[in-house]
């Protein structure tokens, strides 16, 4: 099994994670769009990474990749085992999906004016926020467990401060900070770090 990830890229970053946690023998090639090989970036028809290779499989969607990964190698589980809670796991990574990580794409870009920038970053940060209360009620993100929800939501919270975005220290942010540093902690979120970001943090 084979991994052409991105060497900072939060797409390719949750995919990492789910390696780790699961300890799966994967080679993880780190490159970039520029770099990898063409006969790589010809699995995905949208020419980006990351790429996911296993045998004759070539996967290039990171829901796709996630969730064969975790029906692959089922333990730990990654995904509830009840149909409602896996359900609501999936509308939440969909939710990140259509609605933070466009935000974080544009920042990490610097798309527009000084302006337009300012008002990305206020918007990626008021995404992020609305999300904190559901950690008043669980110690992981929407449950009881460390989940796939959990992957696609730490290489997010990881990048913030290297963007200039900071989450303030208040009442309604606390559960958020709090649980932040928990999963930053976890060793299968530090064994999926690369050098570069290793040093977002530094």
């Amino acid at each position: 099994m084979i991994l052409y990830s991105d060497k900072d890229d939060h797409y390719s970053h949750r995919v990492r994670i789910v390696l780790a946690e699961k300890d799966i023998a994967c080679e993880i090639r780190e490159t970039s769009n520029d770099e990898a090989p063409e006969e790589v970036l010809s699995i995905n028809p949208y020419h980006s990474l990351p790429i996911l290779i296993d045998r004759d499989l070539g996967l290039y969607n990171t829901s796709v990749m996630m969730e064969y990964l975790d029906e692959r190698f089922p333990h730990p589980p990654l995904l509830p085992v009840y149909p409602v809670t896996r359900a609501n796991s999936r509308s939440l990574m969909l939710r990140i999906n259509r609605e933070v990580c466009p935000l974080l794409d544009k920042v990490i870009a610097g798309m527009g004016n000084a302006k337009k920038i300012k008002e990305n970053k206020e918007n990626l940060l008021h995404e992020i926020s609305s999300l904190a209360p559901t950690f008043k009620e669980y110690p992981f993100f929407m449950n009881d467990e460390f989940s796939l929800t959990d992957c696609y939501l730490a290489p997010i919270l990881w990048r913030l401060p290297s963007l200039g975005i900071n989450l303030p220290l208040t009442k309604n942010i606390k559960p958020l900070l709090d649980y932040q540093e928990k999963i930053f902690d976890r060793p299968g979120f530090q064994d999926s770090l690369s050098l570069i970001e290793r040093d977002l943090r530094d």
